[in-house]
C-alpha cells in the first residue's frame, strides 16, 4: 500500500468541468500535455503526447480507458516516460490511474491514485518521478481553471 500515489486537488468547478479536464483532448491539452487523443469509454485510447514529433517517447501509446463513470471516476493505463520505458512501458498489467470527481458544493475535490508500482530500485525512481510529476500537474490544472474562472 506504501508504494500507491495519491494527489488531490480541491477545484472550482463542477463535477462534470472537472472530469471533462481529464476526458476531453481539449481540456488535457490546457494542463497536462502537448498532444492528446482521448476515446471517453471503456476500451477507448488514453494516449497522452509531451513529445507529439516523437509519438513513442514521453507518452501513453496504447494506454487504454479501463472503467469510466460520467462525470464520477475514470480509469486508465499509464506509461513512463523515454527514462523508465525500458521497463515500465512493457509489463502487464501496466501502471494504473484512477481519478475520482466528488462535489463539495460550488467545488470538486479530484483524487487520483496510481497503483501498479513493482519492488525493484528502477520502479521506486520511477514512482518518486510520478510523485512529482503529479503533484506538478495538478498545480497546472488548479491554475488552468483559474485563469478560466
Amino acid at each position: 500500500m506504501d508504494r500507491i500515489i495519491v494527489e488531490k486537488a480541491k477545484l472550482n468547478c463542477s463535477t462534470a468541468k472537472a472530469f471533462e479536464m481529464f476526458t476531453s483532448n481539449q481540456g488535457l491539452e490546457s494542463w497536462l500535455t502537448a498532444k492528446a487523443d482521448v476515446e471517453p469509454q471503456v476500451g477507448g485510447k488514453y494516449e497522452l503526447f509531451w513529445e507529439p514529433g516523437e509519438p513513442e517517447n514521453n507518452s501513453t501509446l496504447g494506454c487504454k480507458i479501463l472503467a469510466i463513470d460520467k462525470p464520477n471516476s475514470i480509469n486508465f493505463e499509464w506509461k513512463g516516460p523515454k527514462q523508465y520505458k525500458h521497463f515500465m512501458n512493457n509489463v502487464r498489467p501496466l501502471s494504473n490511474v484512477t481519478v475520482v470527481f466528488t462535489a463539495e458544493g460550488e467545488q470538486t475535490q479530484v483524487t487520483l491514485i496510481h497503483t501498479g508500482w513493482r519492488d525493484s530500485e528502477d520502479w521506486e525512481e520511477a514512482r518518486q518521478y510520478f510523485i512529482k510529476a503529479w503533484k506538478g500537474a495538478f498545480g497546472q490544472l488548479e491554475k488552468t481553471l483559474l485563469g478560466e474562472g
